[in-house]
């Protein structure tokens, strides 16, 4: 059912749109500017520096990332946004491409922050008028790109307090532009990391029955790995072992001494979760023993799947109602990708949405690769959404 506006989303859509080209050009200059994961200072401090003079009180926790609040009175509702980039090319040719070599926003982290800034700067506007019936915090987050995340930082911090509910939002470049996909529970997978360094006798080519055979105990920790736990572990868990960097040798002819695999596990079910960094070192125990090799394994545990609670996830419907209507909001389905705002989701009731960025009729890019090119108009859609998502949950009864 279409959601009513409110008088509170006409000032969000007024500011948000008084503010577009400067949010267009907030977001181009962080593209030009990325920074890795906690070292996003100057990142933040263009994010100090916007809510300030808009009359929110900012603080930075040492660590990194920036906190915002604003309002008295009432419950309090978090909105987040992640701040750091990939070590990855920029591959785009707009005069925004990235002036750092080797880092590249190529996962939209640069709209996301752009983003809750003009929500920010739209609630700013909300709380002056006297309609804002509560308070808000917003989650400035470093180091989401690398495991366990960035989000636990924040919690330490104190960043959950107090919060009844927290929203964010995700780049989807498969979507279109003006439409959000949305679900209730499992939104994304859990992710870990995983290093396997193989140690042996190394030796010639001629003659493998006189070393330990590095690099084919490495292909088989390479094969069996993924088929013995498709066995191992209930197969509507997900699970997913793939490999995205090997390395042993530098002659044809010679059997090394050490070699590595490393890559990611990720899978649909929590428990399944639970259970798997034990199963997982002792089959590479036993998959490496007959070759007599030594396995030095470095399991990296990540982030729990985004699980979108039931309440959380209506008045996120009902924010995106309001700003696109109901033919903007549309289904999602869960994947496998990683995402620390779990840990958020492990702590208070909370929701995440998928913001199309796809222009319509044009390419569709990947997440993580140095082409990713966004439709701009999407920053000015999350902040209308992050905006409206906190004043529908501080206006819900309960």
């Amino acid at each position: 059912m279409p959601q009513a506006a409110t008088p509170a989303t006409t000032v969000i859509a007024e500011v948000v749109d008084k503010h577009a080209d400067d949010l267009v050009a907030l977001r181009r200059d962080l593209h030009a500017h990325p920074e890795l994961s906690w070292e996003e200072h100057r990142t933040s401090d263009a994010v100090f520096s916007a809510l300030e003079g808009a009359g929110w009180a900012v603080t930075r926790p040492a660590g990194g990332g920036v906190l915002a609040d604003i309002g008295t009175g009432g419950r309090l509702v978090a909105l987040r946004a992640d701040l750091d980039a990939l070590p990855v090319d920029d591959l785009i040719s707009d005069p925004w491409r990235s002036t750092t070599p080797g880092v590249a926003h190529a996962c939209g982290h640069d709209v996301h922050t752009a983003g809750l800034i003009g929500a920010g700067l739209a609630l700013a506007e909300v709380s002056a008028r006297g309609l804002l019936p509560g308070r808000v915090r917003l989650l400035f987050q470093p180091a989401e790109e690398v495991m366990p995340g960035g989000a636990l930082h924040l919690i330490s911090a104190g960043a959950l307090e107090g919060v009844s509910h927290v929203f964010g939002l995700h780049c989807d470049p498969s979507l279109d532009v003006g439409r959000i996909g949305l679900r209730e529970g499992p939104l994304t997978g859990a992710a870990d990391s995983l290093t396997v360094r193989l140690i042996g006798k190394g030796g010639h080519t001629s003659r493998p029955h006189l070393t330990e055979d590095l690099t084919f105990a490495l292909g088989k920790v390479i094969t069996e790995l993924p088929a013995i736990l498709s066995r191992r572990l209930d197969p509507r868990a997900g699970v997913s072992v793939v490999w995205g960097m090997v390395r042993a040798g530098s002659a044809p002819n010679v059997i090394p001494h050490g070699g590595i695999v490393a890559g990611t596990v990720r899978m649909l079910d929590a428990v399944a979760w639970a259970d798997a960094e034990h199963l997982i070192r002792q089959l590479i125990t036993s998959i490496v023993a007959p070759y007599s090799v030594t396995a030095e394994v470095t399991y990296q545990r990540g982030v729990p799947p985004v699980v979108n609670h039931p309440v959380s996830t209506v008045l996120l419907g009902e924010a995106l109602d309001r700003v696109l209507g109901p033919h903007g909001h549309v289904t999602t389905t869960q994947s496998l990708g990683g995402e620390d705002f779990g840990w958020y989701l492990d702590s208070v009731p909370g929701a995440m949405a998928r913001l199309g960025t796809r222009t319509p009729g044009g390419p569709t890019y990947d997440l993580h690769q140095g082409n990713l090119r966004i439709d701009e108009s999407a920053t000015c859609i999350a902040a209308r959404v992050l905006a409206e998502a906190a004043v529908t949950a501080l206006s819900a009864a309960g």
